[in-house]
């Protein structure tokens, strides 16, 4: 009986992509992972951008008067919820552009604090990720201590 291998599919929203095999001997941050997280977070730019063009239709769309004052306080709290969301999605689209210079200049992957790899999985799981998981603890301690 033949066995089939089975492929491990990450999904990131809706994107699904196949995680990174890097050959025995490949450098880190190569030109073929580079092109990997490229693709990621453009696929990924690309569907939050489509998710904000669906939200303002569908904002025009719902903007009826209307007459019941609890339909409108529940329509302005639904639009509220919509708009902090996009928000939210407006930031990380930022980080995914900042996160795509840094492929163009060649500086993706590597800790902005101490300068060692990041790491693959890590930026598969958070492609946006400057900090290596080491300096992010750190970081996360420090906040959580000083409130910083």
């Amino acid at each position: 009986m033949a066995t089939r291998k089975k492929k491990n599919v990450v999904e990131l929203s809706r994107s699904h992509f196949e995680p990174y095999e890097p050959a025995k001997d490949e450098e880190y941050m190569s030109k073929g992972q580079l092109e990997h997280f490229k693709q990621i977070l453009l696929n990924w730019r690309q569907e939050l951008m489509e998710e904000v063009d669906r939200t303002v239709h569908h904002m025009k769309d719902e903007s009826v008067n209307l007459p019941d004052a609890a339909d409108r306080a529940t329509q302005e709290e639904e639009f509220s919820l919509e708009l902090r969301t996009r928000d939210r999605e407006r930031k990380l689209i930022r980080k995914i552009n900042q996160a795509l210079d840094s492929i163009e200049k060649e500086e993706y992957g590597w800790c902005e604090a101490c300068g060692i790899e990041i790491g693959i999985r890590r930026l598969e799981a958070r492609p946006t990720a400057t900090l290596c998981i080491d300096c992010k603890t750190l970081q996360e301690i420090k906040e959580k201590q000083w409130g910083t």
